[in-house]
């Protein structure tokens, strides 16, 4: 009987044991995790502000793509859903969204062609992704058409403001602009808003007044992205669920024009050194982004 009672003691005792490594090795993951949706906001953040570089493509690559639009659909129904993983992740993104922007800003300033060289690099090296996330769920008839149409619609915008000398000054009208393509990047994966915002004189400007927390500009591009999602998060669910490649080879051709009209030509004329130095920003964007791209990967593989 004293035997039984001892075993009986022991194995209260051993699962007692058990159960607290469990719980320390279930607290330990989570703490993990916790620290790896810090880190996947963080990139994200970064990822917005980066020219050429979508947040909306970061969150297919690290599988969050589906529950930020529920939440962006829904947010009052979904938002509870989603609150364990969505918290660590903005909280990452704004530390990446505001650091990253004042940096930017400094080296825009100082730098301006170099910059733009790194940052179409940048884009360029985004490409082969797109085109593979373009055709993931197959290539319909029409997708050129649709590359091709909309690659003449943004460069045929573009050139249009530069050949009769539209000037663009930044507004707070232009900033609400700016808020929306910024929204429009998330919700829109392959779509950054550098991409339009670079050829119209608005990306420098706006990037500044982000690191600066300028509420002049903050506000106004606050207002234009939640319109952004009310507006159109619903309707952008919808047709990338129905028209996937479509849209996404649209997208490129938007992309693919804008970054033509964004290359500053004057920059590899005036002299060998200031084109060897442009050369070498656009080949060193180029590199970096298939760096990123290759990061994406394992991160996808791995979730």
């Amino acid at each position: 009987m004293r035997f039984q009672r001892f075993q009986a003691i022991i194995g209260v005792l051993f699962l007692h044991k058990m159960k607290k490594g469990i719980y320390m090795k279930e607290n330990k993951t989570g703490t993990l995790m916790f620290a790896l949706r810090v880190l996947q906001g963080v990139l994200l953040g970064v990822g917005a502000v980066l020219p050429g570089i979508s947040g909306g493509v970061l969150c297919v690559a690290f599988g969050i793509y589906k529950p930020v639009m529920e939440v962006l659909s829904d947010p009052f129904g979904k938002f509870k859903t989603h609150l364990p993983l969505l918290v660590p992740i903005l909280a990452g993104a704004a530390a990446g969204f505001l650091g990253v922007a004042r940096i930017l800003s400094f080296f825009l300033e100082a730098y301006p062609n170099q910059s733009v060289c790194l940052f179409v690099g940048l884009i360029a090296g985004m490409l082969p992704s797109l085109f593979r996330e373009a055709g993931e769920k197959g290539k319909p008839k029409g997708c050129m058409t649709a590359l091709l149409a909309c690659f003449a619609g943004i460069v045929f915008l573009l050139a249009s403001l530069e050949i009769f000398s539209v000037s663009i000054v930044p507004s707070k009208r232009w900033y609400l602009f700016c808020g929306f393509c910024m929204a429009l990047s998330v919700i829109v994966p392959g779509m950054s808003f550098s991409t339009l915002l670079m050829p119209m004189g608005l990306y420098a400007p706006f990037v500044d007044g982000l690191g600066s927390l300028n509420l002049t500009i903050l506000i106004p591009a606050g207002i234009g992205a939640v319109l952004t999602v009310v507006a159109l998060a619903k309707f952008v669910d919808t047709m990338m669920k129905k028209h996937y490649a479509l849209v996404f080879h649209g997208i490129i051709g938007i992309v693919i024009g804008a970054t033509v009209m964004t290359v500053p030509f004057s920059g590899f004329a005036g002299s060998f050194a200031a084109a060897a130095v442009n050369t070498v920003c656009i080949a060193a964007g180029f590199a970096a982004a298939l760096a990123l791209d290759h990061f994406n990967s394992k991160i996808s593989t791995q979730g």
